[in-house]
């Protein structure tokens, strides 16, 4: 049985994309609106897509299944394992005392609930964004929040936001390789050109962020640490994407940051110290909805710790930070595959091929969404050792057993951290489940062919498809495969520069992060704060569309007054 994607059935564009929008609204709807739970959300719109994927866009009904099954199978391989895989850690180093130990250390560079915020949310989320991706810096970063003393919404909702300017260049770079692939347009000049956008954003979002959690007056009080935080960040996400390669962007960036950051604030501190109200020997004030700004009044006296307890307590994350950026390193990925898949799972004679699913080119997408008819892969690679996840694993049982944790109590906080993910687990994967179906019945290209209809402003909306497509599956390597060929073929239609305008679908797409249904999924996961994903979708959509126009508009700029700065025929450094 084989598949062609149909992209208007009803006969006119904006009535079938309205139709294929179906399924998100009734997610949304059920998730923000009703305050449904999660993992029902998540299977009542997954079984709307089904549904409007069987009864309108003509897709068989066995196929539909099969891409839901395929969906569900990849999110708890890629996503699922790597939110149980942090929370494990997080629950280990709880156990063991040793995040009082870690809170106490950071509260030594700063006490500043603010400047705590931009050195966990996002220089650290930045560097762990640069070696896993698929949203290990949200779990990671949002459990390590908690355990400082973050409100779990605070926790969740403010890593949503950080986690957008270093999304593009996720993974070891991922989607840039993918965008390359797919366009079949150099890496080098979209590595650039990704990297002359989202600098202005990378400067823009650590205001942002303090700014979501404090007022204006409060905010301005942490400006020269929070310029330090975005300028260090961006001049180097600049300097590696344009002179260097596409690999190691965000992990030189978010260091680099970081290092900047720390050093600064040896030497400046602010005029007055922000806690949250509840926080320990701070009078509250009731003066701000998330938190109160508080005068410098030294805590309640808290016991020191040596250096060597200090380093003790955070060898499980320096463990982490080594092993997921092994586990990304191409060489290391690739022996691990070689030497670990299953022989009955590379059928096709080649290491990484995966498991054939019965899904296999079975569905082809059409033009314009392509050049010419292409057959879907859908192959499942079973790569149970090299996976994010696996690493994150290895790294808290490392981690545990080094702190003096024996085996049968690691088993035991492992089965508890099972437990209370159980929900989690099942919204994750339902959500997947959605995201896969929309993809092979091709309601998502039909939603993103109606952008396509903005003429003269399509630089701008042309960006937003890059968004939608990472709302839509929760990954900017994702948005890049569906969309980066229509961005292409749009583009040159339209005597757009096509490096500007594929680049832009990777640059608009990371702002899209913090509101797709997954990483939300991820960051109530991972903060504990399961049932609250439509407060949090509330909180952060706007800072989603307002920080997206932001990027739609710069990419506006180079298309129509700054062409000259699109880059072409550049080269790597090796």
């Amino acid at each position: 049985m084989t598949w062609t994607q149909v992209y208007d059935p009803l006969g006119h564009w904006w009535l079938s994309a309205l139709v294929a929008a179906l399924p998100i609204i009734v997610l949304f709807t059920l998730l923000a609106g009703l305050r449904v739970k999660p993992h029902w959300s998540a299977l009542a719109g997954a079984a709307a897509a089904i549904l409007v994927a069987i009864l309108v866009f003509h897709m068989p009904a066995l196929l539909a299944g099969e891409s839901f099954l395929y969906g569900v199978a990849t999110g708890l391989m890629n996503i699922v394992w790597i939110v149980v895989a942090a929370v494990f850690l997080y629950d280990i180093s709880v156990n063991t005392g040793d995040f009082e130990i870690m809170k106490s250390s950071v509260g030594g560079i700063s006490p500043d609930r603010r400047l705590q915020l931009l050195l966990v949310a996002f220089c650290f989320g930045a560097f762990i964004e640069g070696c896993a991706g698929f949203g290990s810096p949200v779990a990671i970063a949002g459990a390590f929040m908690i355990g400082l003393g973050f409100k779990p919404f605070h926790a969740a909702a403010l890593n949503l936001i950080a986690n957008t300017a270093p999304v593009a260049w996720g993974s070891i770079g991922t989607p840039v390789h993918m965008l390359a692939a797919v366009t079949a347009l150099p890496e080098a000049d979209l590595n650039a050109m990704i990297g002359r956008i989202l600098p202005f954003t990378a400067i823009l979002v650590p205001f942002w962020l303090v700014r979501a959690m404090v007022g204006w007056k409060e905010t301005f009080e942490v400006l020269p640490a929070i310029l330090v935080v975005g300028i260090s960040f961006a001049s180097m996400q600049f300097f590696w994407s344009n002179h260097v390669d596409s690999n190691l962007v965000d992990i030189t960036a978010g260091l680099f940051s970081l290092l900047c950051t720390v050093l600064f604030l040896l030497f400046w501190k602010p005029k007055r110290i922000w806690r949250f109200a509840e926080d320990p020997a701070i009078k509250r004030v009731d003066a701000l909805p998330i938190g109160a700004a508080q005068p410098s009044v030294p805590d309640s006296p808290t016991r020191r710790y040596s250096k060597s307890q200090i380093l003790k307590a955070w060898i499980p994350f320096l463990i982490l930070s080594v092993f997921v950026f092994l586990w990304g390193y191409k060489p290391v990925k690739d022996w691990m595959n070689v030497h670990t898949t299953p022989a009955w799972l590379t059928a096709d004679s080649k290491p990484n091929g995966g498991w054939t699913t019965p899904l296999h080119r079975k569905i082809s997408r059409d033009a314009p969404v392509v050049p010419k008819p292409a057959p879907e892969a859908a192959k499942f690679p079973f790569i149970w050792l090299s996976a994010t996840g696996t690493s994150c694993f290895l790294a808290a049982v490392v981690g545990g057993l080094i702190r003096g944790v024996r085996p049968a109590k690691l088993l035991k906080i492992f089965g508890l951290t099972l437990f209370r993910m159980r929900f989690a687990v099942l919204a994750i994967s339902g959500m997947l489940g959605l995201g896969f179906v929309t993809r092979y019945s091709g309601t998502d290209a039909v939603l993103g062919l109606a952008f396509t209809h903005t003429g003269w402003f399509f630089p701008f909306f042309g960006t937003f498809l890059g968004w939608l497509g990472v709302a839509l599956t929760g990954s900017d390597t994702s948005s890049n495969a569906l969309f980066g060929s229509l961005q292409r073929i749009t583009a040159e239609q339209l005597h757009l520069d096509p490096v500007l305008m594929t680049s832009a679908n990777s640059a608009g797409g990371v702002m899209g992060k913090m509101v797709d249904a997954q990483s939300i999924c991820v960051a109530t996961a991972a903060t504990n704060q399961l049932g609250n994903e439509g407060i949090i979708f509330r909180f952060v959509v706007w800072h989603s569309i307002a920080l997206g126009a932001i990027v739609g508009i710069i990419v506006m700029l180079y298309a129509y007054v700054f062409p000259h700065l699109v880059p072409h025929g550049l080269t790597f450094i090796h």
